[in-house]
């Protein structure tokens, strides 16, 4: 372990029949979750004054294009 370093890894030994279920469930939840974020913050960009938005280098356009991709557009995954 290196300096400073905290943690543990830990390895999964064998697959239960049950853990596939839980494993598909895991991964909705976090799909679901995930367009949640994604909506939420295209909403708060929404929000933003056009002076804020000039901080960060973005136009109004730039917002409205954002905000009007669907909910499951996630930007990281294409």
């Amino acid at each position: 372990m290196m300096k400073g370093q905290k943690g543990y890894v830990l390895i999964q030994k064998g697959v239960r029949a049950g853990s596939a279920n839980a494993s598909f469930l895991s991964t909705i939840t976090r799909v679901l979750l995930r367009w949640s974020t994604l909506y939420h913050q295209r909403q708060e960009l929404a929000r933003l004054s056009d002076d804020a938005l000039k901080d960060i280098g973005m136009s109004r356009a730039d917002i409205e294009q954002e905000v009007s991709r669907p909910f499951w557009y996630d930007p990281m995954k294409h």
